[in-house]
């Protein structure tokens, strides 16, 4: 449930075992974001020649991970993790529509299951995410 005030950002009332289980997947998520970024960040050869078989050089494999490594950070810091996990799904889509595209439906899962759970996370935070980007002084400053 949600309530707001002219100078407040919304606030969001929800069982401790619910914000508990949004917690966990978005530690969760982090972790598999910030693993994902160090094998790319640094240009290990096997993740390297992955995406070479996508057509995807040594350069945006670098800005991959530095964007990934961002979302793990992000996705740590409560005010900012609904963002993150909403940027996060815009990268997931891209990464599900080319591993198909390149690797075929074997893959997919892979980045769909990651899709799924950024998706929830930036549902469950959309009024957060919201206040934020109306207002980010007061959003941040709380």
């Amino acid at each position: 449930m949600s309530t707001t005030t002219a100078s407040a950002a919304p606030t969001t009332t929800r069982p401790r075992s619910a914000r508990w289980a949004l917690g966990v997947l978005q530690v969760l998520l982090a972790a598999v974001y910030l693993f994902s970024a160090l094998g790319k960040i640094s240009l290990d050869p096997r993740v390297v020649e992955g995406f070479a078989m996508m057509g995807i050089g040594p350069g945006l494999t670098v800005t991959i991970g530095v964007i990934e490594l961002a979302a793990a950070i992000g996705l740590l810091i409560p005010r900012l993790s609904g963002l993150a996990a909403t940027g996060c799904v815009v990268l997931m889509i891209g990464a599900v529509i080319s591993t198909l595209a390149t690797l075929g439906g074997a893959m997919v899962p892979v980045p769909a299951v990651v899709l799924v759970g950024v998706a929830v996370v930036a549902w469950v935070r959309r009024h957060e995410t919201v206040a934020l980007v109306r207002n980010p002084r007061a959003a941040l400053t709380r």
